[in-house]
């Protein structure tokens, strides 16, 4: 976001008639509408604030298919074929871009690098094992290693040859610009909140607009239409990131993570003349979970102890969208759908799953089907496969959602309590408020009643925001929506209890 200029397409100012209409303006949404645009159809993206800012201009831009330890996952639970396929979908992901690049010329740092996921060393190299040889089975070229450009010692690692890293809001923006040159339109600050399934489809959108098409993607991350309860099987999930410049003598020369330690993931890029940016990710935390600032103490400090730091450039954090069974949601939406199309549920590897899913979207909707679209179906089914995850996940909700309603839940027993910089969920007037006080000393409230589905929000103390911890909707300060699933906003109250007229 710091790299790259601003962007500034139209809102939609009236109603308007495209064959494919596309919801979301990120990676997933802009890729799959270029693609579109590209095979002669009418395209337009609407984007509820700006392309290319949300998750997707915080990312930490890994396009890799070396998804941490899911090919040994994928060939015991599915078998070897859903391995192999993935495997496929997401290398071919990788060349995709690549060819886009050269095609268009794209300046945007792209770096072909090894990919390793590690484990600390005394850990048991059989997990290690098992993933080299499930990938080596599914086509990648892996290898099992255990030393690393790492400064710091590790067990045993998966190592995976020719994978990418790149600055992802550069080549997006590439892609913005060739698609509105080739006829595709992109409406942004237009947030999207109906739609009828009829054909031809009818979106409508905040400000009463309608859009009519043929077919529609929703690509906003976590799906805002849901009409396949894909919630019951998304859990959302926050990590924290630190940036810090480097010598490149330093660079580790790789991309690495490790599921230890609460996540673990390293990568550097470009960083003006002669030097690299080192990013490092983890702390893995769900939305609405207290104690974010003692956690990016804790990773800023795990950084400072393994790499030769002088301060931090930036600190950031990401969401991602865990599926219960480990796979993407790219498809059709739901089991009667004939022309909504969803893609989601990254599990922390939107690069490549999004471009992935841009292919499969173009091959669903134009009639040339790829051979992995049953694999990320949306409308599978894999009771076996899923049932933990899913009672964890689910289970973990409801005692969320009733447990709010039946304790205390306040954490200040008035706003006066609350101190500069600072929010906390208060009683006023019997009802509980989101009551945030900004550094002047004034005092902002707003419903504390996420209006997704109901569950309460709470305060994020570093990137002072209300976040759902039932299903990661994250709203400003003054209630304005961050991150869906919500479209709606935080209902404005006053501090005397009082509903606001504000809107």
């Amino acid at each position: 976001m710091d790299s790259t200029g601003s962007t500034s397409f139209p809102a939609l100012a009236g109603d308007v008639e495209v064959d494919v209409a596309v919801v979301g303006g990120g990676i997933a949404g802009l890729c799959t509408a270029w693609e579109l645009v590209r095979a002669g159809l009418q395209v337009a993206i609407f984007e509820a604030d700006r392309v290319a800012s949300g998750v997707t201009g915080y990312t930490t831009a890994k396009l890799t298919a070396q998804h941490g330890l899911v090919y040994a996952h994928l060939r015991s639970s599915f078998g070897a074929d859903a391995a192999r396929q993935y495997a496929a979908s997401q290398q071919d992901a990788i060349a995709h871009v690549a060819e886009i690049v050269a095609e268009l010329d794209i300046e945007c740092d792209l770096e072909r690098l090894p990919a390793f996921t590690y484990l600390p060393p005394e850990s048991d190299p059989g997990q290690i094992e098992a993933e080299v040889e499930a990938a080596t089975a599914a086509g990648l070229p892996a290898s099992l290693v255990t030393e690393t450009g790492l400064p710091y010692r590790i067990g045993a690692a998966i190592r995976v040859e020719q994978q990418a890293q790149f600055h992802p809001r550069r080549y997006l923006l590439a892609l913005a610009s060739d698609l509105t040159a080739r006829g595709g339109q992109i409406f942004e600050r237009t947030r999207i909140v109906g739609l009828d399934e009829g054909e031809p489809c009818r979106l409508t959108s905040e400000s009463g607009a309608t859009v009519t098409a043929r077919e529609v993607v929703v690509a906003t991350h976590y799906p805002i239409f849901d009409r396949a309860a894909l919630f019951t099987r998304l859990e959302p999930r926050r990590e924290l990131v630190v940036a810090a410049v480097i010598d490149p003598d330093d660079d580790p020369a790789g991309m690495y993570v490790t599921p230890a330690e609460n996540t673990r993931s390293v990568r550097t890029a470009p960083y003006g003349e002669g030097r690299r940016l080192l990013i490092v990710t983890g702390e893995t935390f769900k939305p609405g979970t207290p104690g974010v600032a003692d956690r990016l103490a804790t990773l800023t400090d795990w950084t400072s102890e393994r790499f030769r730091v002088e301060a931090f450039a930036y600190h950031w954090a990401a969401q991602d969208n865990m599926t219960t069974d480990h796979v993407p949601h790219v498809g059709r939406l739901h089991p009667g759908a004939e022309h909504v199309y969803v893609a989601t549920g990254f599990n922390a590897w939107g690069m490549s799953s999004a471009v992935m899913a841009s292919r499969l979207l173009t091959g669903l909707i134009g009639g040339d089907v790829p051979p992995w679209a049953a694999l990320y179906d949306p409308r599978r089914v894999h009771p076996t496969v899923e049932a933990g995850n899913f009672l964890k996940a689910n289970i973990a909700v409801a005692r969320r959602f009733v447990g709010d309603r039946i304790r205390p839940t306040t954490h200040a027993d008035s706003p006066e309590d609350i101190a500069p910089g600072n929010g906390a969920i208060v009683r006023i007037s019997g009802e509980r408020c989101a009551a945030y006080r900004d550094d002047a000393g004034d005092l902002h409230t707003v419903s504390a009643t996420c209006t997704h589905l109901g569950c309460l929000v709470a305060f994020n103390e570093v990137e002072k925001t209300w976040d759902c911890p039932c299903h990661g909707s994250r709203f400003g300060t003054d209630g304005t929506v961050i991150q869906g699933p919500a479209t709606k906003p935080l209902r404005p109250r006053e501090p005397d209890g009082q509903e606001s007229g504000r809107t």
